[in-house]
């Protein structure tokens, strides 16, 4: 396959309406039917606090089993028709490869980044990065002995319970792998085609991303009890959350790009979903003897991080990072 040699042109407008296309069937999946849209009765007193928000029989959250089913289904069809949409374009426009030798198929898995990429440390190298960056993290749990073999590490608990629950079949795997098809594949792959600068690419197309989490303000303000104080919280955490989600995405972006592959970054997802928000703050006020190690440890990760961003996604394969037609 000639992956550096073919450009299929798509125009602007035509690419922002069907990553438009792509983001609402994806968030309009999770409130298609009765089985997968949430419910809340209101509160007979507001609540003081989340902790303090009672469930009520008619309520319906997200992490209600039937819900977690239903939502599963919805986005798993929904990013196999936004998958088929990008097949189907490059299909339309796609009259142009060099060789005749690549089917729709095949330059649709390229674009896609489906191709399973040979072991190799190349291919090892992108999969580490999100490791490096949490390094902080991963010594606070060193701190609180939660590691994998630590005392406080229960094989049970932490893997089976956590990982194979429906909640957690959601959250480390689903999620992850529908969103990043969908806001990294999909998007980045149509931009692609419509000529769109990698610059554009790394640090605007991931707004698609963040954006499609605002819809959880509306969960936030119900589960809170509805109220004024509830709105402001509300908006607050849909804007932290609009915040981390789209740095997340300039980095997963960079990667994808890179690489030509979505494998890392959906693995990236999954660990940083896994590890949560880093709780700076709170680690040093449990371990004010570690403060120093602490700062240290967050600094080297994030100069890790960056020292190794550009060596560890190199690849000699990806259509996106060698094809002139969408360059810096």
């Amino acid at each position: 396959m000639a992956s550096a040699s073919f450009y299929f042109p798509l125009s602007s407008s035509s690419a922002h309406l069907l990553v438009s296309f792509f983001g609402m069937s994806y968030v309009g999946s999770l409130y298609l039917t009765k089985y997968t849209r949430l419910s809340f009765r209101p509160a007979a007193q507001p609540p003081q606090s989340e902790q303090d928000y009672g469930r009520r029989p008619n309520d319906r959250g997200r992490d209600d089993l039937e819900v977690i089913q239903a939502r599963l289904v919805a986005v798993t069809a929904a990013t196999i028709l936004n998958c088929l949409v990008v097949f189907w374009t490059i299909r339309s426009i796609g009259r142009g490869i060099s060789d005749g030798s690549s089917s729709a198929v095949d330059v649709t898995t390229a674009y896609l980044g489906l191709k399973l990429p040979t072991l190799s440390l190349e291919s090892i190298y992108p999969h580490l990065l999100a490791p490096i960056l949490f390094i902080g993290p991963l010594y606070a749990h060193y701190l609180f002995e939660s590691l994998p073999f630590q005392r406080k590490w229960n094989f049970q608990l932490n893997v089976v319970d956590q990982l194979f629950s429906w909640i957690g079949i959601r959250n480390y795997f689903m999620a992850p792998i529908t969103e990043e098809l969908v806001f990294r594949s999909c998007v980045l792959s149509v931009y692609h085609l419509a000529g769109v600068s990698r610059n554009k690419l790394i640090f605007l197309a991931p707004l698609a991303f963040g954006f499609a989490h605002v819809h959880h303000a509306w969960e936030n303000y119900n589960r809170l009890g509805r109220t004024p104080a509830a709105a402001k919280r509300a908006i607050f955490m849909s804007l932290f959350q609009l915040a981390y989600t789209t740095l997340f995405g300039f980095y997963t972006s960079y990667v994808f790009l890179r690489t030509g592959s979505i494998y890392p970054a959906i693995s990236s997802h999954i660990f940083c979903n896994f590890m949560g928000v880093p709780q700076l703050g709170y680690e040093l006020s449990v371990f004010p003897t570690k403060k120093i190690a602490l700062w240290i440890t967050y600094f080297a990760g994030i100069i890790g991080f960056f020292w190794n961003l550009s060596t560890y996604t190199r690849s000699s394969s990806s259509i996106y990072w060698t094809n002139t037609s969408a360059s810096l």
